[in-house]
């Protein structure tokens, strides 16, 4: 931004091409991961701590029933459950983010992507998931379980499991959510305290991931009817939603249309 408050709009429009690189690797790479499981979780967690030892079991759990683990690819839980799944020779993914502190990569990756925009590195964690599991952590970690809420909610993406692990750290939330936004503010709805698994087993934590993956195990709440052209698939993962802007005579309710 100039003095002025305003951008260089040459430099913002060659910027484009940038984050156009971050979607061309990040789509070549994640394509060769095969069924996968995006695990979030705090990087301040350390070794000694019992959720870094659980998340080192939960890669090697994901590892064992045939998943391929994705990370933020950065130190704490990251690391324990890339650690986990690359001690388990199994795919290992972290998805770096350039940070201005806090952020290294960790050793246990078979394969590396560093991103500078963390919308683009949002994209990854979603498409090529197949399930979330979040541990304890920090704003970020409940931006990552909150943005999960509010895409399967408003139907923009297939739902599909988020399990908490830690009951201790996750109830006190939980509770507020449905005493507060639930039964006092009327903020949500019932149905969707049904969208997410809390738990410490992770036995249970694979058999309700591979319930719904294997045999496609219905979770939460009853689906509303979608319309066809609404829920078509578009390139990031996520659901082409009505586009009431576009008219009939661009496609806009047309169920063959083509989204990129």
């Amino acid at each position: 931004m100039g003095n002025n408050g305003t951008s260089d709009f040459s430099r913002e429009t060659w910027r484009i091409f940038r984050i156009m690189s971050e979607f061309v690797e990040g789509f070549e790479i994640m394509s060769e991961v095969g069924r996968a499981v995006t695990v979030f979780g705090s990087a301040r967690t350390p070794p000694d701590n019992p959720y870094y030892q659980q998340a080192v079991d939960c890669g090697k759990h994901l590892v064992d029933a045939g998943f391929s683990v994705i990370t933020g690819g950065g130190p704490g839980i990251m690391e324990a459950a890339n650690k986990g799944a690359y001690e388990a020779n199994g795919t290992s993914v972290g998805l770096n983010i350039a940070l201005p502190m806090e952020q290294t990569a960790n050793e246990y990756q078979t394969h590396t992507l560093n991103f500078r925009y963390f919308f683009c590195r949002k994209v990854m964690f979603v498409k090529y998931a197949r399930a979330f599991v979040i541990f304890p952590g920090g704003f970020g970690t409940m931006d990552e379980f909150f943005e999960s809420m509010t895409l399967i909610q408003t139907l923009k993406i297939d739902p599909f499991p988020v399990i908490l692990i830690g009951k201790s750290f996750w109830s006190g939330l939980i509770d507020w959510t449905r005493e507060v936004m639930l039964e006092e503010q009327h903020n949500i709805d019932p149905d969707d305290m049904e969208r997410f698994i809390l738990t410490d087993d992770l036995d249970e934590m694979v058999s309700v991931i591979k319930q719904w993956d294997d045999e496609g195990t219905r979770l939460g709440p009853a689906l509303r009817d979608v319309p066809e052209r609404a829920a078509r698939p578009t390139g990031e993962g996520t659901r082409a939603g009505m586009d009431f802007w576009r008219p009939a005579s661009q496609g806009g309710n047309d169920p063959n249309a083509i989204d990129l």
